[in-house]
């Protein structure tokens, strides 16, 4: 039998056929040997070919087989530095929610973010939430931001999960297609959805006011099937997102800004540090890259872990 992965609770996933029916299953142990670095080999959206299988009354599912992925998307794990995790895969559009404040979203997080999008070639949507509690200045900023992305060609959405503001143009983005939200914990993924699809009615909760995040509702990546075909995938919040598997030769091809202009650099294989004409840095000097993005670029070059929540980097 053929399926989808919908759930990953780490030793069991739930698998859902063509027909609409759900599997509780189970890997096969060779999985776990065959040289996967991810510490999840089956993640949600994969997938698979599994048996059927009958353990006191109970029809559980082996998964013996996983098909190719077009894409996924990845991060470092936790608790094990020398693996990842694989958040979701055979994905269409992944939607970053992005708040100013509580929680605070750095564009150095955004900016490995869309690196790691553009990587393993996935849409990716930066979603501006909680317009409504703004003052002024704030929404000067969130304009500023926005135009700075929209300019390098990210579709950006300023959205308040919580009225309903222009959700009718995410749900638009959504349909036919399998999306993913993502975002640190407390900037809106669950209210969103729950704004989106009402009867899901995901799990929220407050932001903590001590460490200005949210609490982790979400513990698992779960995917659901809307009324308007289109599919979800929810994920946990991630508090940073290490960019995995990437040579740094090819990391400045996945900043856009840069590959449109690297054929004017002197040397093809130009890393746009000290180079002499450097088309990059020429279109910094001039302002036609952002600094923020150009400091996101050299800290991930140099292998900066993202220790920036703590020790938050100037922002530009």
């Amino acid at each position: 039998m053929t399926g989808t992965v919908y759930k990953s609770t780490g030793s069991w996933y739930t698998v859902k056929i063509p027909d609409g029916t759900v599997y509780e299953c189970r890997i096969k142990g060779k999985f776990r040997i065959q040289g996967i670095k991810s510490t999840n080999p089956v993640a949600v959206g994969d997938k698979v070919d599994f048996k059927l299988e009958t353990n006191n009354d109970q029809i559980t599912g082996v998964i013996e087989h996983i098909h190719e992925r077009h894409n996924y998307i990845i991060r470092k794990s936790v608790k094990l530095s020398k693996q990842t995790h694989i958040i979701a895969s055979n994905i269409d559009v992944v939607f970053l929610l992005v708040t100013l404040n509580n929680p605070p979203t750095f564009t150095t997080f955004i900016d490995r973010f869309l690196v790691t999008a553009e990587a393993y070639g996935i849409k990716a949507v930066l979603l501006f939430n909680k317009v409504d509690t703004y003052n002024e200045d704030e929404i000067l900023e969130i304009k500023y931001l926005a135009a700075l992305y929209r300019k390098i060609g990210y579709d950006c959405v300023g959205i308040s999960a919580k009225e309903g503001k222009n959700t009718d143009k995410v749900k638009a983005i959504m349909e036919g297609k399998v999306s993913m939200f993502s975002g640190h914990s407390g900037v809106g993924k669950s209210t969103l959805i729950n704004t989106i699809e009402p009867d899901l009615s995901l799990r929220t909760a407050e932001i903590s006011n001590q460490h200005q995040q949210g609490q982790h509702t979400t513990t698992f990546a779960e995917m659901f099937d809307l009324g308007f075909d289109a599919k979800i995938i929810d994920t946990p919040g991630i508090k940073g997102f290490g960019v995995v598997d990437m040579d740094k030769e090819e990391l400045g091809d996945y900043f856009p800004e840069f590959f449109a202009i690297k054929h004017e650099c002197k040397f093809n294989n130009c890393m746009h540090i000290n180079e002499p004409k450097c088309a990059v840095k020429e279109a910094l000097d001039n302002e036609e890259i952002a600094w923020s993005r150009y400091k996101s670029y050299l800290q991930i070059l140099e292998g900066e872990e993202e220790h920036y929540r703590k020790n938050n980097y100037d922002e530009d």
